[in-house]
């Protein structure tokens, strides 16, 4: 086997992607870089680079020349102009344009950017007028605010709707990622290590294959092996660093996504060649591509006698993962955590996959990064571990993270020593919160300690007002039959768990065939298993309502699912289940609305009677006329009036039905314009409910 194409790559001193563009051009087709190229196959790149190399010098000196000449004739024709140019003539006044600091980007489009913690002053700038006048305004419509009183961004965007604007909101963080990203030299911006999860099945080999891997650090090796004390660790392999975070399984994952914060970068899904794939090798694949992370399948247990790393990767493409071996782009690497076999060649696939993605940070701005873990420590107060992903920070740093703020007051590594500044990326303690902040959420420097605690208040005051409208987000299977008449839901997501396969194949398959224009099942993820935690915080995040089939949830399970105000429904037969879905389902859709002709009448005179209004006295021409049907006004071939039957009279005596070739008088509810010779044509509206 020859080399690998990530190697020559390097050996040339060209991009990865770059060197498989050029042997798509020479008809060398490879998927990835991790492919292998024959001896002829290096020759023939070599060749083409080296033809390359001596064809651009050439082009080089030709471009060199030319641009001296054209430089030469520019200086030309300015002198010429200098000269020509009048030396009494007054230019005229330039116009005075507005202070650009007064808009952002988004007012090019006719919106105006608003971020959390806006003052009235700072909005006024951004509108083109004064302070003043714009309180004047919010006064005659009963606003009544300071001028240096902080808005959240509804507050912000209902005094633009008053002026007609619209805003562009955005968060403090991204304001102040904004601001830095300004200032920032491109020339600081450097390649930074990966951030890397491991994710997979219980008992296939995650946590042997961490100390595995960290055991491959020599120099940590010699220092007797890392301490487990911030929830991350970082290696280091041919001289690049690699973190790995120590809160591989897919709860945590799920808790983070839930919160919004991506904070990985490469995921290796586990799985062990002896088992193959299992219900939490599915969580994870589902939560990984839900992140948009890419994924490195490490299949484990390869030196076990019974491993088939073949139906692994069978298994994988039943669940949408199509390794390298079968043409896909996701890498794969058959290892063995206890032997120690295949390891190096993992490590060499995280760094490949990190260059390819060209992970790229700046070390000298505010850090930002995420919350990995936090606590209450008797000593320190709130106290978090934080993942450092870009930037600096020092002790002293004013920050803001969800709904909490506050200043470092103490930062510690790993291994719990003091340090007076940490740099991306790294994994670091940080003490000085005003209150134990979330798992997952935003970690930022800021620059000022008083306005991150003005945005926290802000945040704090619409996460208590999102709380008590938590019940109204979540909503039950009744719940999506209003929803649906009323804000026009069309889907309906649902976790389906059971306790076999063949029964969970059976319920897919089934409500894959409930089809219908109006309304259609969506089918978040559908796995063996009693519901678990992570169960939950999916159905939470989609808004989606968990079928159990057979299976059930322990008392941990079902406190977190009405905290999060999740339903979870049981069901032990089959068709109960379909029944029950089909007939919610079918019960939402708008009946279908059938006329049946009944008959028709010719008014042969029209009478006033007092009290009563116009009354047509009518000869039933064909069919019959009802007293409970409706009637239809036709005058010369137009239809002039559509409404109700008020009255039927066959000569004084009020009757329901009139048949063809009797007389009658009729009173049309709320028309009086009857002539004769109008045809009156009766009908009935019949409602059939629709099927599924």
């Amino acid at each position: 086997m020859g080399k690998r194409i990530y190697q020559i790559a390097r050996e040339l001193g060209k991009e990865n992607k770059r060197v498989l563009e050029d042997l798509k051009g020479l008809g060398i087709e490879k998927n990835t870089s991790s492919n292998s190229l024959t001896e002829e196959e290096e020759t023939r790149l070599k060749n083409f680079y080296l033809e390359g190399d001596n064809q651009k010098l050439k082009k080089e000196k030709k471009t060199e020349t030319k641009k001296k000449e054209a430089k030469k004739e520019y200086i030309k024709e300015k002198r010429i102009i200098k000269e020509e140019k009048k030396p009494d003539k007054k230019e005229e006044p330039q116009k005075k344009k507005r202070d650009k600091k007064y808009f952002e980007k988004g007012k090019e489009t006719g919106k105006i950017v608003v971020y959390e913690g806006i003052t009235v002053k700072e909005l006024a700038e951004k509108m083109g007028m004064k302070a003043k006048d714009l309180i004047q305004k919010l006064i005659l419509n009963k606003i009544i605010l300071t001028v240096n009183k902080s808005l959240s961004v509804e507050e912000a965007e209902k005094i633009l709707s008053i002026f007609g604007l619209e805003a562009e909101k955005k968060s403090f963080e991204a304001k102040v990622i904004e601001e830095i990203s300004e200032e920032r030299d491109e020339k600081n911006l450097m390649e930074r290590p990966p951030l890397v999860t491991v994710m997979g099945h219980v008992d296939h080999g995650k946590t042997t294959l961490l100390d595995a891997l960290r055991n491959t650090n020599v120099a940590d090796r010699e220092k007797g092996g890392i301490t487990q004390h911030i929830g991350a660790s970082k290696i280091t392999y041919k001289g690049k660093e690699i973190v790995f975070i120590d809160t591989p399984g897919h709860e945590a994952f799920a808790r983070l996504r839930l919160r919004g914060a991506n904070i990985t970068d490469i995921v290796i899904l586990v799985v062990a060649a002896d088992d193959g794939v299992m219900p939490q090798t599915v969580e994870a694949i589902s939560h990984a591509k839900t992140a948009g992370v890419p994924m490195i399948v490490a299949i484990n247990k390869i030196d076990k006698p019974e491993a088939n790393p073949m139906k692994v990767k069978q298994e994988l493409l039943k669940h949408g993962v199509m390794v390298e071996d079968y043409g896909g782009d996701v890498v794969s690497v058959e290892i063995s955590a206890k032997k120690r076999i295949g390891l190096e060649e993992l490590l060499e696939m995280i760094l490949l996959v990190a260059e390819m993605n060209e992970l790229k940070g700046d070390p000298t701005i505010p850090a930002k990064g995420y919350i990995l873990e936090s606590r209450l420590d008797p000593k320190k107060g709130s106290v978090a571990n934080v993942i450092i992903k870009e930037g600096v920070i020092k002790q002293g740093d004013p920050f803001i993270s969800g709904v909490t703020y506050g200043k470092v007051r103490s930062l510690e590594d790993e291994r719990g020593k003091r340090l007076k500044e940490a740099k991306m990326v790294s994994a670091v303690e940080i003490s000085g919160f005003n209150e134990t902040p979330k798992a997952g959420e935003l970690f930022q420097v800021v620059p000022s300690l008083e306005k991150a605690q003005v945005i926290a208040a802000l945040r704090k005051e619409k996460a208590e007002e999102e709380r008590r409208k938590k019940l109204e987000r979540r909503f039950s299977l009744e719940d999506f039959m209003k929803k649906v008449k009323g804000e026009g839901v069309k889907k309906l997501p649902l976790i389906i768990k059971a306790d076999v396969e063949g029964s969970l194949e059976a319920i897919e398959d089934s409500l894959n065939k409930i089809k219908h224009p109006e309304v259609k099942i969506d089918i978040v993820q559908s796995t063996t298993g009693a519901v678990s935690e992570s169960d939950v915080l999916l159905a939470s995040t989609t808004n989606a309502i968990i079928i159990c089939y057979n299976v059930r949830a322990n008392k941990r399970v079902r406190d977190l699912a009405k905290n999060e105000k999740v339903e979870i429904r049981y069901y032990t037969i089959i068709y109960q289940l379909l029944d029950e879905i089909k007939a919610s389902l079918e019960g939402i859709l708008s009946p279908i609305e059938k006329e049946i002709f009944l008959g028709t009448a010719e008014v042969k005179k029209v009478f006033k009677v007092p009290r009563v209004g116009t009354v047509a006295g009518c000869y039933v021409s064909e069919g019959k006329v009802e007293k409970e049907s409706n009637i239809r006004v036709v005058r010369n071939g137009v239809v002039i009036f559509t409404g109700e039957i008020e009255s039927l009279k066959h000569y004084s005596k009020d009757v329901n039905v009139i048949k063809n070739g009797q007389e009658c008088g009729i009173k049309i509810r709320n028309f009086n314009d009857v002539k004769q010779g109008d045809i009156l044509e009766t009908f009935k509206i019949e409602r059939i409910k629709q099927k599924i």
